[in-house]
């Protein structure tokens, strides 16, 4: 499953009323951190389709969201787990540190 866009209209149902944990990825255009990780959330995204949804928020088209919860840098992405933020990651890391923190914040990859 590749990720899913979330916007302020849709993200109770998408992400807090999820079964499984959500990482959201609070993202813009015209930001080229947010461009270098796009390619490992969504391998992330494919990898893990059965432990973890991906779904990104385009802080531009939904402002609303981003600014309940404190984003002030992009990109930001928040684990939320059972309707409630879990854990948070400011800025661009390489897929391995993200798989890294996924899995300390308890969501295991297959071995």
């Amino acid at each position: 499953m590749s990720t899913v866009t979330v916007t302020d209209e849709s993200f109770e149902k998408d992400v807090l009323q999820a079964d499984k944990p959500v990482l959201v990825d609070f993202w813009a255009e015209w930001c080229g951190p947010c461009k270098q990780i796009a390619p490992a959330l969504e391998q992330i995204s494919e990898e893990l389709a059965d432990f973890v949804t991906v779904a990104k928020v385009n802080i531009e088209d939904s402002p609303t969201t981003p600014s309940r919860y404190g984003v002030r840098g992009i990109p930001t992405m928040m684990l939320f787990r059972g309707g409630q933020m879990a854990s948070m990651k400011v800025g661009a890391m390489p897929k391995a540190k993200i798989l890294e923190w996924l899995n300390e914040a308890g969501v295991h990859q297959p071995a």
